[in-house]
């Protein structure tokens, strides 16, 4: 069983017609992911080690996550993956420019990366947190943006590889752009 199945709820029986719980991957499938998403997600904190700069950030695991666990979903496209994070950092960047670091207004970037990344045919929910954490954490945009950017591409690539180490594994990424 591929992990694309494990997304997708099982069919409903015409007793009850109520979807069901998507599928318990194999243990392959399973030891495959979460063993692809730990090799990556400790690449980036190497990375961060290595540079004295944080480069893993939550909203990565959970892109990590969604490449790795669901790559054929449009949330977890290269595109929306890369461009998703950009448009959440410029629209958290983009707040602070026109008002101060609160909740309040970490909230409004979050909105507004969502209606960004709609527009821009983008999906990615992750975006939404990197916004937030622009907001909330003011990180220096001359060194988070591009941390930010090699950080992305280096899940689509890991997801890219991962997929063609396992037979079964659904090939990544389903369109590029």
């Amino acid at each position: 069983m591929s992990t694309d199945s494990m997304l997708r709820p099982a069919p409903a029986t015409p007793a009850t017609d109520a979807p069901r719980a998507p599928a318990r991957p194999t243990p392959a499938a399973a030891f495959h992911t979460v063993s692809a998403v730990t090799a990556v997600l400790f690449g980036l904190v190497a990375i961060g080690a290595m540079i004295h700069e944080p480069v893993l950030i939550p909203p990565l695991a959970a892109s990590a996550a969604l490449v790795h666990n669901a790559p054929t979903l449009p949330l977890a496209q290269p595109r929306s993956v890369i461009l998703g994070h950009l448009l959440g950092a410029g629209a958290g960047y983009g707040v602070l420019a026109l008002t101060h670091s609160s909740p309040w207004a970490a909230a409004l970037a979050g909105a507004i990366t969502l209606a960004a990344t709609m527009l821009a045919r983008t999906p990615h929910s992750a975006a939404c947190a990197t916004a937030v954490i622009v907001v909330l954490q003011t990180p220096a945009p001359g060194r988070f943006v591009p941390l930010l950017f090699g950080a992305t591409v280096l899940l689509v690539l890991t997801g890219f590889a991962a997929s063609r180490v396992r037979r079964a594994a659904p090939k990544y990424p389903a369109y590029w752009w």
